[in-house]
């Protein structure tokens, strides 16, 4: 029987009950050395937090980093878009931010980190490339146009057929 203090703070009693009820047997990692491979970088934690939670850390980057890194990923990510009007508005959506973030001040001694711009038809030409690359050509469609079964239900229905 485990001796109880006279006064135990309440986390303490939850941690005893816990360990009365079980709650902390079975843990995955209970009986193996702890991991302190990494434990020098000051942001091994976080690092650690990401990896097993499976998060996106690109929302984290600072504006010119995000963007560099969306500019990387051009045109590949630009694959499912269907038309050349919309691959133009993302492009030049992305020249503007970037020259908005080149307005921002910068912070510290160092120079700023800077973006690119890039050029709208050079994407658009290697979006068409991406797309005659993926796209198979349409087959031709060889059946007579007076092909019962090629006919509309609707058609059918009142054609006699």
């Amino acid at each position: 029987m485990v001796r109880q203090p006279r006064w135990e703070s309440p986390v303490e009693r939850a941690i005893r009950e816990a360990q009365e009820r079980g709650d902390f047997d079975d843990l995955p990692g209970a009986g193996k050395p702890l991991d302190l491979r990494d434990t020098n970088d000051p942001d091994w934690w976080i690092k650690r937090y990401a990896a097993r939670e499976n998060l996106d850390l690109g929302g984290a980057l600072p504006g010119a980093l995000a963007l560099r890194k969306e500019a990387a990923g051009y045109p590949e990510s630009l694959a499912d878009v269907s038309r050349e009007e919309h691959v133009r508005e993302i492009i030049e959506d992305y020249n503007k931010r970037v020259l908005a973030d080149r307005l921002r001040p910068a912070v510290g001694t160092l120079p700023p980190l800077l973006a690119k711009t890039l050029d709208v038809d050079d994407i658009v030409q290697q979006w068409r490339e991406l797309r005659a690359s993926r796209v198979p050509p349409p087959a031709v469609d060889t059946t007579p146009e007076h092909d019962p079964a090629r006919q509309s239900w609707w058609r059918r229905l009142f054609s006699g057929a």
